[in-house]
């Protein structure tokens, strides 16, 4: 009678399997990490024997450690975890990751960072990963430098550019200009932004000139000026131009900041967002404020997320490819586990996708 390992809630270990079966330590160890070197029917009796003592397999973290693999690539990104859940472009984008995780059998950590001052370096210290995806991050994150700090392949989305770093991302000043050249070519000439965070600890309110020049979240930048470039192209002076923050990327926000905007004496005519998470706010605002969209007021959002299309009226927006995104930064990743050579920095192409959700100005406004 063979012995039962389990007793006293002890589990077995895979030398109590090769004792039971009457073979050497090796033959159990290889029919979990190298099956090819045993029979089918080998296997299989090892596999029972293990099920029949609570042999529960080789523990992750040691063969982990054996094969220098962690077996999961780390995804960092700045906001709380929630979010990842919440704003469907970063939904479409860890899809994308996914897709090239899962089919070399990998997975992903989400690594989420607090806060404003509560950032702590040893997330990203502590986490066991092979290699590190930072989504978004601002220029200078303390988060940023600890991931460059493990020597681990790195591959960075949309922001921050640093050095040879390989990147993925798209035009983000050139396709908000395409936007902005869109109402401005309507004829409009009153204009309110809403923009996600500038910063790290980003606040609820008009952002002046002096808080846009030190945005460090890059996107926000860059958006804004090719917002900027085009509305100053028809003379319009961009400091006249109302710029409200948003601390959360979230279709409240967006409400809040349009109910400020539409305020203002006198109230923009056309209102530019860096999302369709804040433009699906701005329709909300005007639909409480009595305006039609888009014959009071015309909307343009930023990224194409399947709820754009689905909106009341459906969005002008810019279209981003997400799960694109997603692909090719877990691919670049894994080139680099591999030791393969990897692509140049990529910038995905964008395009305008016009709705219901702008229109020529009216006469009488």
């Amino acid at each position: 009678m063979g012995v039962n390992p389990r007793s006293g809630g002890r589990r077995a270990t895979l030398r109590e399997v090769a004792a039971e079966l009457g073979v050497a330590p090796s033959t159990v160890s290889n029919a979990y990490n190298r099956p090819d070197q045993l029979s089918a029917a080998l296997r299989e009796r090892v596999f029972e024997t293990a099920r029949r003592l609570g042999y529960p397999g080789p523990d992750p973290l040691a063969r982990g450690l054996r094969r220098r693999r962690a077996g999961a690539v780390g995804v960092l990104y700045d906001t709380r975890l929630s979010y990842a859940f919440a704003d469907p472009a970063e939904v479409l984008f860890l899809q994308g990751v996914s897709m090239v995780t899962e089919e070399e059998g990998l997975g992903v950590l989400l690594l989420s960072g607090a806060p404003g001052e509560e950032r702590d370096p040893e997330v990203i210290s502590g986490a066991v990963v092979d290699g590190f995806i930072l989504y978004s991050m601002a220029d200078g994150d303390p988060l940023v430098e600890a991931a460059l700090g493990r020597r681990l392949p790195i591959v960075i989305v949309d922001q921050p550019r640093i050095g040879d770093v390989q990147i993925v991302g798209i035009d983000d000043e050139s396709a908000a200009r395409s936007a902005a050249e869109h109402v401005v070519g309507l004829g409009h000439r009153r204009f309110g932004v809403v923009t996600f965070g500038l910063a790290p600890g980003a606040r609820d309110g008009i952002a002046d000139l002096e808080r846009q020049a030190a945005a460090t979240y890059r996107v926000s930048r860059s958006r804004l000026q090719g917002y900027a470039a085009a509305i100053t192209d028809v003379g319009v002076s961009w400091a006249d131009v109302p710029v409200y923050e948003c601390a959360e990327n979230v279709p409240e926000k967006g409400r809040i900041a349009t109910e400020a905007l539409l305020s203002r004496d006198p109230r923009p005519a056309a209102i530019l967002t860096s999302s369709d998470q804040l433009a699906l706010g701005v329709l909300e605002a005007a639909r409480r404020s009595g305006l039609s969209v888009p014959r009071d007021l015309s909307v343009v959002g930023f990224d194409d997320v399947p709820e754009a299309a689905r909106a009341t009226p459906p969005l002008t927006t810019v279209h981003q490819p997400h799960v694109e995104k997603g692909l090719l930064a877990g691919r670049n990743l894994l080139a680099q586990l591999r030791n393969e050579e990897t692509t140049d920095p990529t910038l995905l192409p964008t395009r305008l996708v016009v709705r219901g959700s702008t229109t020529r100005p009216r006469t009488h406004r």
